[in-house]
């Protein structure tokens, strides 16, 4: 979970530039409160991977996020993840895309190239598109599958007594590859109101595991900057961290 040899890069701190500096303290920032979280639910915090969310940040700002040790980043856009994986494809330090964002079938053949991970596939036409596009590419592409776990209108994902039937999809899809569950809680500043829909995902997962022995449901991604301690607390092995690393968001790129 911590950036690569961070203890012998702090001493070159004073040598990166202003936003790379400040790219840094936030991580580091971020590293600590997930150690906290993890000491607190008695879990190593080596379990917990941090997906740098720079959607809508320039190039020029990923490129800043590489140059301190940032290599996993989460995009909500499928043209986003199109440019920006193309203008880093030949970058000597590789960047690993991950789709976070609902993602629409007719967007599928522009991801596909470049993400490691789609972590919101949440329907059998999406896991279809996906492995038909992922096939033509020889490629083979992760994928959490996203569970819808509030009441929020606005938030996507399948619907918990719909998960079966997208896993034995996913299954039947040779270049695709469950990883494990994804969602996004309700937007609350109450995190004892967000903690039971973590648990849920929690309690899906090892339900998923029971059912399915053969797939590894290993990873669950869930939090975000403001609610990411319950998550880690109730067993996040992926958090979602946007503005607390890289500040607000700078629209002008979306």
């Amino acid at each position: 979970m911590p950036l690569e040899s961070m203890s012998e890069q702090s001493a070159s701190i004073l040598a990166l530039s202003p936003l790379s500096s400040e790219l840094r303290a936030n991580y580091d920032r971020i590293a600590e409160q997930v150690h906290k979280a993890a000491r607190n639910a008695g879990r190593s915090a080596e379990e917990v991977r941090i997906i740098a969310v720079s959607k809508t940040q320039s190039v020029e700002v990923v490129q800043a996020a590489l140059d301190v040790g940032l290599r996993v980043f989460g995009e909500n856009y499928a043209q986003e993840i199109k440019d920006k994986g193309a203008f880093f494809a030949n970058n000597p330090v590789q960047a690993e895309w991950h789709c976070i964002g609902h993602l629409q079938t007719n967007k599928v053949k522009m991801i596909a190239p470049y993400v490691q991970y789609v972590q919101s596939l949440d329907s059998v036409r999406l896991a279809t598109e996906l492995n038909k596009a992922a096939s033509q590419l020889g490629r083979t592409i992760n994928v959490l599958l996203q569970v819808k776990t509030s009441d929020e209108e606005t938030k996507s994902g399948c619907d918990a007594a719909e998960l079966p039937t997208l896993v034995e999809t996913v299954l039947g899809c040779s270049h695709l590859r469950i990883q494990g569950l994804m969602t996004i809680a309700a937007f609350s500043d109450d995190l004892e109101y967000v903690r039971p829909m973590f648990r849920h995902l929690r309690s899906l997962r090892d339900a998923m595991q029971r059912d399915f022995p053969t797939t590894s449901f290993h990873e669950l991604s869930m939090g975000m900057s403001g609610d990411f301690t319950a998550a880690i607390e109730e067993g996040a092995t992926m958090i979602r961290v946007g503005t607390a690393i890289f500040g607000a968001r700078n629209y002008k790129n979306g």
